[in-house]
């Protein structure tokens, strides 16, 4: 018969409570529950039930029409290009040379509408992509850098 403390280390270690089973010795209950007991809700399965799992996929959320989209892929890209100028404070870290940049009043160019992609109407937040330079102090030329933007914090200059 096993002592106390042989079965708190069987408790405590897999192996030594496996070990205890195989031998003739009988344990005592154990005051917490065992790890190994199986669910009593649980069902088992024949092997070639567990392995079906079915799927349901939605092929496409989009609801607007490819006219739609080719009609905003126009209007878009008729504004790739234009000189547009930041009308509102707005501060951007991610531009090395100049750490915390205030965009309000900067000017830039527009190089790319991400709002749609391969013909599919995207979740873009701030679809512009609007191309900046500004003069550091320490650099020869001017700094580039690349800012997504919404429309409504620009406006075209002409």
């Amino acid at each position: 018969m096993p002592t106390p403390a042989t079965a708190a280390a069987a408790a405590l270690s897999p192996s030594l409570f496996l070990q205890s089973l195989s031998s003739a010795a009988t344990i005592a209950p154990l005051s917490r529950p065992s790890l190994f007991r199986p669910c009593p809700t649980a069902t088992i399965l024949p092997f070639r039930a567990r392995l079906r799992v079915t799927c349901q996929t939605v092929l496409s959320a989009d609801v607007s029409s490819s006219a739609e989209i080719e009609e905003e892929e126009q209007l878009a890209a008729a504004k790739i290009g234009k000189r547009v100028r930041v009308i509102v404070p707005l501060k951007v870290y991610h531009v090395q040379k100049a750490p915390g940049l205030d965009l309000n009043g900067l000017e830039g160019v527009i190089k790319q509408y991400v709002g749609v992609w391969k013909g599919k109407r995207i979740s873009a937040n701030l679809p512009f992509k609007i191309e900046f330079q500004i003069e550091v102090e320490g650099q020869p030329r001017p700094v580039k850098f690349i800012s997504h933007l919404k429309e409504d914090e620009f406006e075209y200059v002409d």
